[in-house]
């Protein structure tokens, strides 16, 4: 062990996940760090370590850690533990600081990597969670060796404040804990507060305390302060004498018009900014005009009578009083010995007290404007306010300049109650915060004398659901009532499909099935984001990003995902659960990447999809996969078994013994016709449709897309589709390119048989060669001549392992006789012909233990190779292309059809037909 430890922890890799992922059930951080030196150090061999952090943080000492009870990661630390666990309580509690309740975390050792270790801990605002895991990392290495450069209390003020910034406001924040405890999802819009509340053709929007039923025009009109008097005076309803402006002189017209003492505010101002109050002569407005005017965006001042009372904020919510708040501008009282200042210091130190919205109240700022209000009552900085001396520090009760509010709903009276009603149902607003001045809420105004003096829109709920003194009032109920009724939905159904192979097919089988029920489906896939069988984005859509856009377009009513393994360690699911989830196979593809290098571990990735079934949920599973079957212990739903075993296996006897017992399953029962689809749920079995006769499995030939209509069928049983609108999706769905596109598309080039796919790694290699395998019987039964050739063409990404590639060739040389490698354009890491050498590796392989291949070259680029290909090809031969870019290789047959549609067929009218055209295309 070394002698001094260094402060060298470091973070090495930093992920953000927005959903459900490998590690938690919810949106997550994740660091990977290296303690170096450290590793060696617990904090048990750090003398004050434990007693200095619990100091800085005191919040630590309510963590439980592992030991399930208060106080037990203080024992940890005081025992010893690493490094990396004490990294993650400490962003965990500075979290807690700013008010995000975040419990969640767990720290793991990298396998085989000494030192180095995942640190996962749960957020609620994405910026803050990464600021505090960066800020923890600096305060680990701070006391392990004290840096010069870190101010323990600066660093945590200037987190406050980064925090305040990216987070949410209170009014923000309380709706959306009222909608999440309805269940309702939300998405942040944007890194303000604007937030979307549901999902698809359900979601509302609100911006603050402003909704997507906020109309424009009543923003509008309760913006403009002379408008607003004017149309609540029309109503009868009490509000002061008052004047609009654009000069001092026009000002102290107005004010002697009107009568002293006035008030100057700016026409569109906001958060009490720039009014003056109590203003008695002509000097006093001309002063005032020019600090109103500063804050009026276009220029115009309201000069209006001053009304005497007290400030209060009516709240009404959907034409209801919900709240009502007197509001106490801020202010000290006198003890007869301590300073102003001294005042404004011991207040606060009221732990009630913030920075910003962080807690229920607002420090006191002392700025030019406080002292100036400090000179109007005869009070300086270091004055003395005698015993039991109110003394004002701003003119206005607002709680963002340290006022403080006591709830009075219970209070007022109901007439009062009907005016500030009537008011906001005269500006148009849902949600509008009446400002009244009177002597007493609780007697009417007309009678007391009062006016109402603003009325705002997208009032804030702060000092109504925290009040200083008295009850707090649960105001997010009525706003969440207002955007979804009672009954109201706010999810769509959303069906996510995941394996290695037949993701694709399988969302688009299952978008098919639902666009003919009528419903607005939203589908994302490695093609793009489809919405309404419209292709919105061309791209690979198959992560979170995508998702959550489908979820936030207002025309989709079912949502089908797409799930790639790479989405889901990059950034999770990108939503918080799925209804149905769909696992077709894992195999093993993509492995050796982002630190999944065993089939099993795959297989854990893939199973986020089963862990995000609510209980109402479904899980469609492949019994025929032993890694799926395992799955189902991680399912809190329905599992939906698809087999494509025969009856009297142990497989088919599983599945059969789980709908004994009620469950539900998608089965294939053999008979002298052929096979059937037949749905079982419980003791019941119901006939769906006959494999031969679907097109998309090419009369049955195509086993992957019988398995695939397999799991859409189950899914779209689960999701509640009928069984004859299932039947009518599946018999209506093809394999064309336009329903289809890369995913055995068939078409004909002058006779010869041309399928176009996707395949690319050695699982599918294996399905593909046994679909050509069938296809290549029937064309052969159905020739006369020689037998037909079977020629492909073949690829794999640059990213997969060297075993992998070779694999494939192997698979592909025991299927094909002429078999042309190529590569992608993306070579992912590889030099260009690195990938194909390999695969090429493989089929020369096979072709020595006596495979079918008898004839392999190299065409690095995907046309020329399909050129290659189509020159070796005749009349009643099989071509399979598996394709990169699919429309670029669509064009080119197409345009090979057409010429020779045209005539063209000897090497002299067709030039890729040449022999040394042919030959200079080939690069060994």
């Amino acid at each position: 062990m070394s002698e001094r430890p260094t402060p060298d922890l470091t973070i090495l890799e930093t992920r953000v996940y927005r959903g459900a992922n490998v590690w938690s059930y919810d949106k997550a951080i994740h660091l990977v760090v290296d303690l170096g030196s450290l590793e060696q150090f617990p904090t048990s061999t750090l003398p004050g370590f434990a007693e200095d952090l619990v100091a800085m943080l005191p919040g630590l000492r309510e963590h439980s850690c592992s030991r399930g009870r208060r106080g037990g990661f203080v024992e940890r630390l005081q025992e010893g533990t690493w490094l990396g666990h004490v990294a993650e309580h400490t962003a965990l509690a500075l979290q807690q600081v700013v008010g995000h309740d975040i419990r969640r975390g767990k720290t793991r050792q990298v396998e085989g990597s000494p030192g180095v270790y995942n640190i996962i801990y749960g957020y609620v605002d994405e910026q803050v969670g990464l600021l505090a895991g960066r800020l923890a990392v600096r305060l680990v290495n701070h006391l392990v060796q004290g840096d010069p450069d870190l101010d323990w209390e600066a660093e945590l003020e200037r987190f406050i404040l980064k925090a305040e910034r990216s987070a949410f406001g209170p009014s923000t924040q309380a709706i959306l804990d009222e909608a999440v405890s309805r269940d309702i999802p939300w998405i942040r819009l944007n890194q303000h507060s604007l937030v979307q509340l549901g999902q698809g053709v359900h979601a509302k929007r609100i911006r603050a305390t402003m909704t997507s039923n906020t109309s424009s025009i009543a923003v509008d009109v309760a913006s403009d302060k002379d408008l607003t008097t004017k149309l609540l005076g029309a109503a009868g309803l009490p509000v002061p004498k008052q004047d609009s402006v654009r000069t001092a002189d026009q000002a102290v017209a107005a004010a002697t018009r009107i009568g002293f003492p006035v008030v100057l505010k700016p026409l569109d101002g906001n958060h009490g900014r720039g009014v003056c109050l109590d203003l008695r002569s002509e000097a006093d407005v001309r002063v005032a005009f020019s600090v109103a005017q500063d804050q009026s965006r276009r220029g115009w001042v309201i000069v209006e009578s001053f009304v005497t009372g007290k400030d209060y904020r009516c709240l009404i919510i959907n034409g209801r009083m919900e709240a009502i708040a007197e509001r106490v501008p801020a202010h000290v009282v006198g003890d007869g010995t301590s300073t102003v200042e001294q005042l404004v210091e011991l207040t606060n130190a009221d732990p009630r007290r913030g920075v910003g919205h962080e807690k229920v109240l607002t420090r006191i700022k002392v700025d030019d404007a406080a002292v100036e209000v400090l000179a109007g009552q005869g009070h300086q900085l270091d004055s003395v306010p005698e015993q039991g001396e109110t003394v004002r520090l701003a003119l206005t009760g607002n709680m963002s300049t340290g006022g403080i509010s006591i709830d009075r709903t219970f209070e007022a009276h109901p007439e009062n109650v009907e005016i500030a009603e009537e008011a906001a149902r005269m500006i148009g607003l849902d949600i509008a915060g009446i400002d009244f001045i009177c002597p007493d809420i609780t007697e009417p105004v007309r009678e007391t004398g009062g006016a109402i003096c603003e009325v705002n829109a997208a009032p804030g709920f702060r000092m109504h659901t925290h009040p200083t003194i008295g009850e707090p009032q649960f105001i997010s109920k009525p706003v969440v009532d207002m955007l979804f009724p009672p009954g109201a939905q706010s999810r769509i159904p959303i069906v996510a499909v995941t394996g290695t192979n037949g993701k694709t097919t399988t969302s688009r089988m299952i978008s098919h099935i639902f666009k003919g029920m009528g419903r607005k489906v939203g589908m994302t896939s490695t093609d793009g984001v489809v919405i309404d069988e419209r292709l919105l984005i061309k791209a690979d859509a198959s992560g979170p990003r995508s998702a959550r856009m489908v979820l936030q377009n207002p025309r989709v009513d079912f949502a089908v995902f797409e799930v790639a393994r790479g989405g889901i360690l990059r950034e999770g699911l990108g939503y918080e659960r799925n209804d149905v989830a769909v696992v077709l196979n894992v195999q093993p593809d993509h492995l050796g990447l982002r630190g999944i290098d065993t089939v099993e571990q795959l297989a854990d990735v893939k199973a986020v999809l089963v862990e995000a079934v609510p209980r109402d949920g479904h899980a469609v599973l492949n019994a025929d996969d032993p890694l799926v079957r395992e799955m189902r212990r991680k399912c809190s739903g329905q599992v939906v078994w698809f087999s494509m075993e025969e009856p009297g296996t142990e497989v088919r006897d599983m599945v059969e013994a789980h709908c004994r017992r009620g469950g539900k399953a998608l089965v294939l029962n053999p008979s002298d016709r052929g096979e059937m689809i037949v749905v079982k749920h419980g003791r019941r079995e119901m006939q769906l449709a006959w494999t031969h006769l679907l097109p998309a499995t090419f009369g049955g030939r195509a086993r992957m897309n019988v398995q695939n209509a397999l799991g859409a069928a189950a899914a779209a049983f689960a999701a509640g589709a009928p069984l004859h609108d299932i039947r009518q999706g599946l018999r209506t769905f093809a394999t064309s390119y336009y329903l289809s596109p890369g995913r055995l598309n068939e078409v004909e080039v002058d006779g010869v048989n041309v399928i176009v796919d996707y395949c690319h790694n050695a699982p599918g290699m294996k399905m593909l060669g046994d679909f050509v395998d069938r296809v290549g019987e029937s064309l052969e039964s159905s020739h006369d001549l020689a037998r037909p050739s079977r020629i492909g063409i073949i690829a794999t990404a640059g990213d997969r392992r060297d075993q992998d590639m070779r694999e494939l060739g192997h698979i592909a040389a025991q299927h094909f006789d002429v078999v042309v490698v190529r590569e992608d354009e993306a070579l992912r890491g590889r030099e260009r012909g690195d990938v194909a050498a390999l695969v090429r590796e493989g089929v020369n392989a096979a072709m020595a233990e006596g495979a079918r291949c008898k004839q392999v070259e190299t065409v690095l680029e995907e046309i020329k190779a399909v050129r290659r290909a189509m020159s070796h090809a005749n009349k009643g031969d099989l071509v399979v292309v598996c394709v990169d870019q699919h429309a670029q290789v669509m064009s080119e047959l197409e345009s090979w059809s057409k010429t020779a549609q045209a005539g063209a067929g000897t090497s002299e009218e067709h030039p890729t037909a040449d022999p040394d055209y042919v030959a200079a295309l080939t690069d060994e």
